[in-house]
């Protein structure tokens, strides 16, 4: 079987060679795709299995590449994928659940306790001379509060959001599950309702037609002006002008992005302008939520568990 992954990059950061997929075939990796599309249909040209993360496989590709029985994806979301074109070919898809949760919810309170104590800004404080020139034991460049006693409203109940509320417990925050939009589930408070209440807001719901842009100048209205937002889902889940435009009025205590509408972003994206006012209260990383050593090793294992389910003509992690 020949198989071809499209961009291995982002998956394996250059410290693995994927032995669990050479088990199954003749594997060609590509660090990143080709950006031309001739290149790219052929450098799939034989493949009669496809991975990819972030490249998108196309109806265009799919119809480009007669041998093409499989796509896999190596993360969790399948909108990559032309998902009607390959059950038209008869193609399965398949996909990743669940691999970067502990990971993610990690990431979620490296966010909050970075907003909440600044510790970055005290150690490079402190490396700048600071703390030997007060005449205290210790200094603190702002008030800095304490996670027991506060509110978590977690928006989007899924293995994560999950996570993240077994986490808050445990540092001691009353958690609040919020309704997402579209949603209707038994048990969960309406977001008008959890908003105001909440003095760390996080979200980990999917980006759907109802949740696109939710957290935009109406969502944001409801939050304290104490409150902390953390998005490590979807960027395209908050409206980025409606934001800033917040921040700019003085809205919000700080905001914790791991995503972004466009990654990667602009270099003059306001979100991560070093000199923009409200930059003392961003906090940006690059996308590494789902990213840890162990949680890419589960994912491309999970990979090659799929393949190898497909090719023994069995069903795993199949969308299509």
């Amino acid at each position: 079987m020949r198989i071809v992954v499209l961009d291995s990059f982002a998956a394996d950061q250059g410290d693995s060679d994927w032995p669990d997929l050479r088990a199954l075939g003749d594997v060609t990796l590509f660090p990143r795709a080709p950006t031309d599309n001739q290149r790219l249909v052929e450098a799939c040209q034989g493949a009669e299995a496809l991975i990819t993360n972030k490249e998108p496989v196309t109806a265009a590709l799919i119809g480009s590449l007669p041998a093409l029985r499989y796509i896999g994806v190596s993360a969790t979301g399948t909108n990559i994928v032309a998902v009607e074109a390959a059950r038209a070919r008869g193609i399965a898809v398949t996909n990743v659940p669940g691999y970067s949760t502990e990971s993610v919810a990690q990431l979620v309170f490296a966010l909050i306790l970075e907003l909440g104590l600044d510790v970055a800004r005290h150690s490079r404080a402190v490396k700048e001379g600071h703390w030997a020139r007060t005449p205290d034991f210790c200094f603190f460049l702002r008030p800095l509060p304490e996670l027991a006693g506060k509110t978590l409203v977690i928006i989007g109940q899924g293995a994560i959001g999950s996570a993240v509320a077994r986490i808050g417990a445990a540092f001691g925050m009353t958690v609040i599950a919020a309704a997402s939009p579209g949603r209707s589930t038994p048990g969960r408070m309406p977001l008008h309702e959890a908003l105001p209440l909440g003095d760390v807001v996080t979200l980990h719901c999917p980006l759907t037609a109802d949740t696109a842009a939710m957290v935009n100048e109406s969502f944001l209205r409801l939050l304290r002006p104490t409150a902390l937002l953390i998005n490590t889902s979807r960027g395209g889940l908050v409206d980025e002008a409606d934001l800033v435009r917040a921040l700019a009025a003085g809205q919000l205590a700080g905001v914790g992005l791991d995503v972004l509408g466009t990654e990667p972003p602009g270099p003059d994206h306001p979100l991560t302008d070093p000199r923009a006012p409200w930059a003392a209260r961003v906090v940006v990383t690059p996308h590494i939520g789902w990213g840890t050593v162990e949680a890419r090793a589960r994912l491309r294992g999970q990979v090659a568990d799929n393949l190898r389910a497909f090719v023994a003509g069995k069903i795993l992690n199949r969308i299509v």
